[in-house]
């Protein structure tokens, strides 16, 4: 089936469903296609809160925000993004407070704030309440809001269609082709339906499912990413994934940075407060990178509790009210998964997988570029976690991801509203569908093979050990190798599910195939990055090395042969790298 429209914006997260909100605003046709019901998507699970330098409980300036994200990511983050970033962010959250988000509030009736990781007053001279919060629930919130407000203004959304396939005209990106839609499977009869457009936004969130431990939904496989690599657009900056400090002890559910914001202590197997010889004026609120490798080198130094691979995070001296008000869900968690009891007793946690730096590069209207000097796929563009803007550099800091998605999420539909008023319908051939549909029936038909369950299993285990916290030579060679033998694998793997009507077991094992792409991207570009900076620390290059490496990695994809690596520079506006302490 075909399907005509101006626009299209593939995922429901809060990215594509401020895109959509305004591309109804501006009266163009959209098709929003999202494989999960849209109040499903990951936004959902983000808790603690967005920043925006409302200053409405201490003086806060955006400068001081904008400061605040390129230290944080290591001086990697475009200073031009994050200046878009930090002063439109107060204009977002104020928009969103009107749409009838419900934030906690202050005595007199303001948004309350809180104090997160890695924000601070007078460019890094102490903690700042930056964090504007709906409890622990903010993403919720958000992901809540931006729908009703989508469905108040008549987008029209298709439920339940993973897009499988990018369309262009005139060649793949890679060639200078123009993006003329997608191929979406529909879950329910496995039709194929392919959807021709002027634009079309990706926003499909991250791929944290490559990683066994993580605090990502097992739908979260990099889909957007890896069909935007097949097609030609690099990757971008794909080694910075970042590893949050409290994920639950053996699962990975996050227990949000809240918690810290609130006055939650870190303690070892000695109840010491550790992250005072690591960062002694934040303390807990020190970045998530540091704060993971501290948590790291406690337990390799035998600091662990009881000897074991985790330490504790301890909220009960908060007292009842502050736990019940502002951290009722992530508390909640520890009851359900761990059976602790926060109000009484400290909660093991660990690093867990959590947010991707990098992923498809844009330009500051998110329109995807696909090569160092800039050039634009016309009518592609891409937002939220899938993109790479790049604003959070090499760490990103706590609650401005939901900013990421609020900011960019918006420019994406204003960019996207501009291009397709002014652009012819592209010509898309009748087979279109057919390389996907060829490779959908292939998996299919096989009968014997490997099922991608083990794959998908030793993929995670080998995350999880070569390319995690710390690094080095030996380890992401190995992962290199040993990735590429999966790939091979892949290639030969058989579902058991041979039907039509919701298979899951295929649409998973093509999910499979994306997550290969993405780690492929990010253990290269590691192997190839000789320093340390930011979420990516190696130990055998301890120092970030400013002369060598203060550029973007963008990673092409050869089939058949590693990537092929190429590099751009950083833009720098207001701060030069300085070393960075908390």
């Amino acid at each position: 089936m075909r399907i005509e429209t101006d626009a299209v914006v593939v995922g429901a997260g809060g990215a594509a469903l401020w895109a959509a909100l305004e591309l109804a605003r501006e009266g163009v046709p959209t098709a929003v296609l999202t494989k999960l019901y849209p109040t499903r998507s990951h936004t959902g699970a983000a808790q603690g809160g967005v920043c925006a330098a409302l200053g409405n409980l201490e003086e806060d300036h955006w400068e001081w925000h904008m400061f605040d994200t390129v230290k944080g990511g290591d001086y990697l983050s475009d200073q031009d993004a994050a200046e878009v970033l930090a002063r439109e962010a107060i204009e977002r959250v104020v928009e969103l407070e009107h749409m009838g988000l419900p934030f906690n509030r202050t005595p007199d009736g303001r948004i309350d704030q809180r104090r997160f990781g890695g924000h601070t007053r007078d460019f890094g001279e102490g903690p700042v309440k930056r964090s504007c919060f709906a409890a622990d629930r903010t993403g919720h919130m958000i992901l809540q809001t931006l729908y009703q407000q989508c469905i108040k203004a008549g987008v029209r959304f298709y439920d339940e269609y993973h897009v499988v396939d990018l369309v262009f005209e005139g060649g793949d990106a890679g060639d200078g082709g123009r993006a003329a839609g997608v191929v979406a499977y529909r879950i329910a009869d496995g039709e194929l339906h392919t959807f021709r457009a002027k634009a079309v936004l990706i926003a499909t969130g991250g791929y944290g499912r490559a990683w066994r431990i993580t605090s990502n939904a097992y739908t979260l496989a990099g889909d957007g990413m890896a069909m935007a690599y097949r097609r030609g657009v690099p990757l971008e900056d794909m080694e910075f994934y970042q590893f949050h400090p409290t994920g639950i002890y053996g699962i990975g559910i996050l227990l949000s940075e809240a918690a810290r914001g609130e006055g939650g202590y870190l303690t070892n197997r000695d109840g010491e407060r550790f992250m005072e010889r690591y960062a002694p004026r934040l303390m807990e609120l020190a970045p998530r990178d540091m704060v993971s490798r501290a948590i790291y080198l406690e337990v390799r130094d035998g600091r662990g509790i009881g000897g074991r691979d985790y330490v504790h995070l301890d909220v009960s001296h908060l007292g009842r009210k502050v736990i019940e008000e502002k951290l009722p869900d992530i508390t909640d968690f520890a009851r359900i998964y761990l059976g602790v009891e926060p109000l009484k007793e400290p909660v093991p946690i660990q690093p867990t997988a959590h947010y991707a730096m990098g992923g498809i590069p844009t330009d500051l209207a998110t329109r995807v570029i696909r090569d160092p000097e800039g050039t634009v796929v016309p009518g592609l563009f891409a937002a939220g976690e899938a993109a790479c803007v790049s604003v959070h550099g090499a760490n990103r800091l706590g609650t401005n991801s939901l900013v990421d998605l609020l900011v960019f999420g918006r420019r994406a539909g204003i960019g996207m509203a501009a291009y397709a008023r002014g652009a012819a319908m592209p010509e898309v051939a009748p087979d279109a569908d057919e390389p996907v549909r060829a490779e959908i029936e292939g998996l299919r038909g096989r009968r014997s093979g490997e099922r991608p369950q083990a794959i998908r299993a030793e993929l995670g285990l080998l995350m999880d050990a070569n390319v995690g916290v710390f690094r080095d030579e030996a380890l992401l060679s190995e992962a290199v190798r040993r990735i590429a033998e999966l790939r091979d694998r892949y290639a030969a793997v058989a579902v058991q599910d041979a039907g039509t009507t919701f298979n899951t077991d295929l649409l998973e094992t093509r999910e499979l195939g994306y997550l290969l792409d993405c780690a492929e991207a990010t253990a290269a570009s590691a192997l190839a990055r000789k320093e340390s900076r930011g979420a990516h620390s190696r130990e055998d290059y301890p120092e970030r090395d400013d002369a060598g490496w203060l550029a973007h990695t963008m990673a092409y994809r050869r089939e058949g042969e590693q990537p092929e690596l190429r590099y751009r520079p950083v833009t720098i506006t207001r701060f030069g790298p300085k070393p960075r302490t908390y």
